[in-house]
């Protein structure tokens, strides 16, 4: 398979005027993947590329920009391909504006075949010649063949007889090792890889690089390669094994300084002034932004949502299992057992229970994981336990959690000073026994009596509180789910009612999910009934936020929020806070902590509770179209 396997001439885009914007960048290029019938679900695979952007621009640099995701959108692995000759700002990472694209898609599970051929073109386009003849191209035709020569070797740049012939390295031993990582592993992976091979070998200096990408490790560097290197760089997005270079001298940073600061990067590798690496019993290390440049409040939520990203299978398979068990059972059986009177409820409830009962094991022992790695799983794991035990609840397993994993920290500098000949005994023995014997006092002894006594006056205030109450806390939390919609705000309303799920407490998260399916819901009205207000794409996105809004799914609306915050964000938070007063006040329970139209059936007084969602999602919908202008097609 070449590259052109996956080009089709129908997704090139040639001699393209500027869009007026990023995402309308990325829209021309997916409608480019569409037409080469690679997309099964072009919003998707737009909202997934659009999430990719998010966590760090794709605009590399040099002129180049490689948007891409991995999407259930994508039906076939392909490539699109758009030159701008003017330029156009894709906030690349130099700032320069950004002339030719190619745009990544990948299904999820991709076969390493196609991944193959992908990164080989990560790696093509770093060669200057290379990218300014794509970019003058005047003919589909004359686009591909290029790549097809190219990838044959017979590309000839035009300044190619004037080059000096390159110098071959002349150490007897591989000179600079380097690792190279993305979390998606298609494109940054290798082109940083490219990068770095050719600044070195324009420098005579000798390298091998390993590639850590979707299709696996490749050209792993072995033990005898890296006691004989001169320089190490690990320039990783991801956590990649870091165990083999204790003791030698490494540069960390992110996979684009690889791209982009390959002269730089060599320099400080070669120069022995990078800070020695221990690998201190933790096999893995995150090169993108050492911890210690990160802000409390950032790692802090690094570390929390790990855990709850652990945790939130365990809770929705459970929960929703557990919802069914009283939608099966017959109450007037036996009304103290109620969910377990018949067989079939039965069933349902001692696996949902199951399921359930790992929830705060899993949240504190993967937050302890974050902050100590492996040796912090295990004191996590037992602090999480003890504290669902002990009736400290949610509340008690995230401080163990956050307790458990700095307690081993602690123990790492402890016994930093024992002789290396027990340096095995470290993580087996010496780290989980006295930090899970730390975490057992302090949870038994400390945290136990104060956090079971808020548990238990806040679990006796929710059920106690008059209507007015309970309106302002339905407000509070429905509010924040439409804040911004999957971030740090959602997620707390989303995890303080699910954390009280456990304690018993359901209005909460009843208002918590109708909150969440507001928001697509009121863009999805909105595109339909106020069609003037929005582009023909918008308008066809607009329907997927039905069945988006309808499963619980916030992010939906992202796209839209991203576009117009101002007015978008305001609306969205009027409706959801509505939706969520509107459950409270009409005494709607949820017992399943996802699911959305799916679990009604299980939902106290559902007709109601539909009713409340509609309501909002009308709210938000008229609101916003009386924020937004008409505008002209």
């Amino acid at each position: 398979m070449h590259i052109n396997d996956l080009l089709n001439p129908k997704s090139i885009a040639l001699g393209v005027s500027a869009p007026a914007s990023k995402e309308a960048a990325i829209r021309l290029l997916a409608d480019c993947m569409e037409k080469g019938g690679n997309l099964s679900d072009k919003e998707q695979y737009v909202k997934d590329v659009l999430a990719r952007e998010a966590s760090g621009t794709t605009g590399l640099g040099d002129g180049i920009a490689t948007p891409h995701a991995k999407s259930d959108g994508v039906k076939a692995a392909g490539l699109a391909a758009m030159t701008i000759p003017d330029g156009m700002d894709f906030a690349a990472m130099d700032g320069n504006p950004s002339r030719l694209f190619f745009m990544i898609a990948a299904p999820n599970g991709a076969n390493d075949e196609h991944l193959t051929i992908l990164s080989s073109l990560a790696t093509m386009i770093m060669d200057p010649d290379f990218k300014e003849a794509l970019i003058a191209a005047k003919t589909v035709e004359e686009f591909r063949g290029l790549i097809d020569a190219k990838e044959n070797g017979t590309f000839t740049a035009p300044s190619a007889a004037e080059e000096s012939t390159e110098s071959a390295p002349a150490a007897d031993h591989i000179q600079l090792l380097a690792v190279t990582a993305c979390p998606t592993g298609i494109a940054h992976t290798f082109m940083a890889a490219e990068s770095l091979e050719q600044h070195a070998k324009k420098r005579g200096i000798s390298i091998k690089v390993e590639t850590n990408g979707s299709a696996g490790v490749k050209n792993i560097l072995t033990p005898e390669e890296i006691a004989a290197a001169d320089g190490i760089i690990v320039a990783a997005d991801k956590n990649v094994a870091m165990s083999r270079f204790d003791g030698h001298r490494v540069v960390i940073t992110k996979v684009a300084d690889g791209i982009n600061k390959a002269d730089e990067l060599i320099d400080r590798a070669l120069a022995g002034s990078a800070p020695v690496y221990h690998a201190s019993g933790a096999d893995t290390a995150e090169g993108a932004d050492a911890s210690e440049e990160e802000s409390l409040g950032r790692q802090i939520y690094k570390h929390l949502m790990n855990g709850v990203s652990h945790m939130l299978p365990f809770v929705v398979g459970g929960g929703i299992l557990i919802a069914l068990a009283f939608l099966f059972d017959d109450y007037s059986i036996d009304p103290s057992k109620f969910g377990s009177n018949t067989p079939l409820a039965k069933f349902f409830m001692d696996v949902g229970g199951a399921s359930f009962g790992f929830m705060l094991p899993v949240l504190a022992g993967f937050i302890a994981m974050s902050i100590a790695d492996r040796p912090g799983l295990a004191v996590g794991f037992v602090g999480g336990a003890l504290a669902g035990a002990h009736g400290t609840g949610f509340l008690g397993a995230l401080l163990a959690g956050f307790i458990g994993g700095y307690s081993v920290n602690l123990l790492k500098k402890g016994f930093a000073g024992l002789p290396a000949a027990l340096d095995g005994i470290k993580p087996v023995l010496l780290y989980p026994f006295f930090g899970i014997l730390i975490i057992g006092f302090i949870t038994l002894f400390i945290i136990t009596p104060p956090v079971a006594a808020i548990n238990t006056w806040m679990v006796a205030t929710l059920g106690s509180m008059d209507p007015s109450a309970r309106v302002l806390m339905g407000i509070v939390v429905g509010g924040m789910m439409a804040i911004d919609m999957g971030g740090p705000i959602n997620k707390a309303a989303y995890v303080t009612g699910t954390g009280l799920l456990a304690s018993g407490e359901y209005h909460v998260m009843a208002a918590v999910m109708a909150g969440g399916m507001v928001p697509p819901l009121a863009i999805a009205l909105a595109t339909t009934l106020f069609k003037n207000r929005f582009t023909e794409s918008q308008r066809k996105a607009g329907i997927t936020n039905y069945v988006m809004g309808l499963s619980f799914i916030t992010e939906g609306a992202i796209p839209f929020a991203a576009a117009d915050p101002v007015r978008v964000i305001p609306s969205m938070v009027v409706g959801s806070a509505l939706a969520g007063a509107l459950t409270m006040v009409f005494d709607c329970t949820l017992r399943a902590p996802h699911g959305g139209i799916f679990v009604v059936p299980t939902i106290g007084n559902p007709l109601m509770y539909l009713v409340s969602i509609i309501i909002g999602a009308i709210v938000g919908a008229v609101i916003l179209s009386m924020l937004k202008k008409p505008i002209k097609e």
